[in-house]
């Protein structure tokens, strides 16, 4: 592709190209001849873009108002120089032409190494026209791409329902980070309660990391779906429907999560109460011992003051005496400690 500038009359290669056709969509060919202008448009067309700095020209090239270009711009500076790579950023912007400019995170959940991976969407929503450009390995492109060809239920019309593909495809892709981050915490569990050896609490706090970043996410997308419903808009009441259904299911998401952080937080605290029992039992099986060992370290100590009057001294059985008197002292405080369970 060519190099991206601002350049109104360089040609942006699009990544993909789809068409509704009949109610239909369907992948169509790259051909210079579907970039049309303002008055022109009439089929509703998704276009997918490579990189970001694409979408400002690909709004012009397209058609799209002067005033959506200009913030597409200002969208485009804004996400590549105004904010730390780690942030995580969402936002609407309504055009005086009705059109939508939607930036909105996205997340991908890593089986093996259990990490979950954030990246965002960018897309500009006109009556006939949709632009989009993704950043991140979440491959909401092509899942909403998949599910629209294929006939899957999406709900509303036209670009409208290219729209709501991608917003329910980052849904989904959500659903499975939190799904796969409650496999982990259900594994975790297990751990915390096995009798194996090892220590769960490095896991627990990667986990709970894990969450927070997912929870990060996800709340832009709660804070921004309210800002897609424009009462302006002719297609308003039903795109309200599965917004409103969206918004649902995010929060109902949301708890899930919060749900997950509450049972870490709580299998952390078990643990921590293990360890603290397991410790108890040990101060107690040696403060047994050292006991049993205090009564015979007594009697030797007294009789290794070495003074002249002890008629213990002077008898025949007197150091037998001494030995049996020991062991049934130590004997007798092994089966006590053994009946109180110390031992």
């Amino acid at each position: 592709m060519t190099a991206a500038t601002d350049d109104p009359g360089r040609q942006v290669v699009p990544l993909a190209i789809y068409q509704q056709q009949d109610g239909a969509w369907a992948r169509v060919p790259w051909d210079p001849g579907l970039v049309v202008r303002p008055g022109t448009r009439g089929t509703p067309t998704w276009v997918v873009l490579e990189r970001l700095a694409d979408l400002a020209p690909a709004a012009r090239a397209w058609g799209a108002d002067e005033m959506t270009v200009a913030l597409a711009q200002q969208r485009v500076r804004r996400l590549e120089t105004g904010r730390p790579t780690t942030a995580l950023f969402a936002h609407v912007d309504h055009a005086r032409t009705g059109d939508v400019l939607l930036s909105i995170p996205t997340m991908w959940y890593d089986d093996t190494t259990r990490d979950v991976h954030t990246g965002d969407l960018t897309a500009v929503a006109c009556d006939d026209l949709l632009l989009s450009v993704e950043q991140g390995s979440a491959h909401v492109h092509d899942i909403a791409a998949d599910r629209l060809t294929t006939g899957a239920p999406t709900p509303d019309r036209g670009v409208r329902e290219a729209l709501a593909a991608l917003l329910f495809t980052i849904l989904a892709r959500a659903s499975e980070v939190e799904l796969g981050l409650g496999d982990a915490v259900g594994h975790t569990e297990r751990l915390v309660f096995s009798s194996g050896s090892s220590d769960p609490v490095e896991r627990i706090y990667d986990l709970k990391r894990e969450i927070a970043e997912a929870r990060r996410s996800l709340s832009p997308l709660m804070a921004v779906l309210p800002e897609l419903e424009d009462d302006e808009d002719r297609h308003a009441a039903r795109t309200s429907q599965w917004l409103h259904r969206l918004q649902a299911s995010v929060d109902r998401l949301d708890r899930h999560l919060d749900a997950h952080d509450s049972l870490l937080g709580a299998m952390l605290e078990v643990h921590l109460s293990q360890v603290s029992v397991r410790q108890n039992e040990d101060m107690r099986k040696i403060s047994a011992w050292a006991a049993m060992i205090a009564v015979p370290t007594l009697i030797v100590g007294l009789y290794g003051m070495n003074f002249h009057h002890m008629p213990e001294l002077s008898w025949t059985y007197g150091y037998p005496l001494a030995v049996v008197v020991m062991g049934v002292a130590c004997l007798w405080l092994y089966r006590a400690f053994k009946r109180s369970g110390w031992l």
